[in-house]
């Protein structure tokens, strides 16, 4: 399959630069500053010139969010720490372009779930404390559509929590997007192999610790989780929730590479802050796309009878 798809993209060309002074897309923008910092070395500091201004705007905004979430964290802590996922998390799991959006859209409109927003997802370390003074700026500051498929976009719709993991910590798929250079590394932490024990434990207690803080803020509901990611971390998943439930969408693989490599050259060039070459980021995606279901069809035995539903 690699050598027929690599060779023949039907799709359109696209602009593979972006505007790098629009800055609104930038995930960094969230971190912590430690995390930013960490981020940084992690690369080596090798910004592109040309990326600066979001590099910048990413600095500078985790430092004016930073008094914001000491506080937070002052207040908040001891609330999270004790608070009980009484419900097993429902995740939604599957490629990205597969549809797993539309699941998680559809199955958010159930009241008596909660779920993680652009607002909780972007803003992970402040949203319990200061979502008066930033969920307007948030609001104001993004699109009314996502930029790579025209579904809506808005603060309070469900969103992904690998944003939220890869503001606290760096091992997360999408900072693969922002520095792409080193994308096959940050590929490693989809299905958590080639990293240490040491990193698969702190990933381990940021998300509980936020999947936690999620709860506390949604009133102690059950949480559906949409995360492409998870795919291939059904082990770890079920070593935090045993019971947990899960829905797996897959879709014609050749289909799929359409719509991934379309994605890519649309958002890599407004999430990046390094230059990028989209045939390597080709062959990392497929790369991942083969190791996540190798991983997926190895550990999805592991899922208790009753608790997975698959749907083509």
């Amino acid at each position: 399959m690699n050598e027929l798809c690599r060779g023949h993209n039907m799709e359109k060309p696209l602009q593979l630069h972006g505007n790098v002074f629009d800055v609104k897309y930038e995930p960094l923008a969230g971190s912590s500053v430690t995390n930013l910092f960490r981020l940084y070395a992690q690369n080596k500091f090798l910004i592109s010139i040309r990326y600066m201004p979001r590099m910048l705007y990413a600095t500078a905004l985790s430092n004016i969010i930073a008094p914001f979430r000491i506080k937070e964290k002052i207040k908040f802590n001891k609330s999270i720490k004790q608070t009980e996922i009484k419900h097993p998390p429902l995740f939604i799991t599957g490629h990205w372009r597969s549809g797993t959006t539309y699941i998680h859209n559809m199955l958010s409109l159930d009241n008596t779930f909660g779920y993680c927003s652009t607002f909780t997802a972007t803003l992970p370390g402040i949203f319990l404390g200061s979502e008066k003074i930033f969920k307007p700026v948030l609001a104001a500051s993004i699109t009314d559509k996502r930029p790579m498929d025209d579904v809506p976009m808005g603060t309070d719709l469900p969103q992904e929590e690998e944003y939220a993991i890869g503001a606290f910590i760096p091992y997360a798929y999408y900072n693969g997007w922002i520095f792409p250079k080193n994308m096959g590394f940050y590929n490693n932490f989809v299905c958590m192999e080639n990293v240490s024990k040491e990193v698969i434990d702190e990933w381990k207690e940021t998300y509980l610790y936020f999947l936690k803080k999620l709860t506390y803020y949604r009133d102690g509901k059950r949480l559906i989780l949409k995360n492409p990611a998870h795919t291939a971390r059904i082990k770890h998943l079920l070593e935090m929730f045993p019971d947990a439930q899960f829905i797996n969408i897959y879709r014609n693989p050749y289909h799929l590479y359409y719509s991934m490599m379309r994605f890519l050259r649309i958002v890599v060039p407004i999430y990046c802050i390094q230059k990028h070459d989209m045939q390597n980021l080709e062959g990392h995606m497929l790369d991942l796309y083969a190791q996540m279901y190798k991983k997926y069809f190895e550990e999805r035995n592991l899922i208790p009878k009753g608790n997975l539903v698959e749907v083509k």
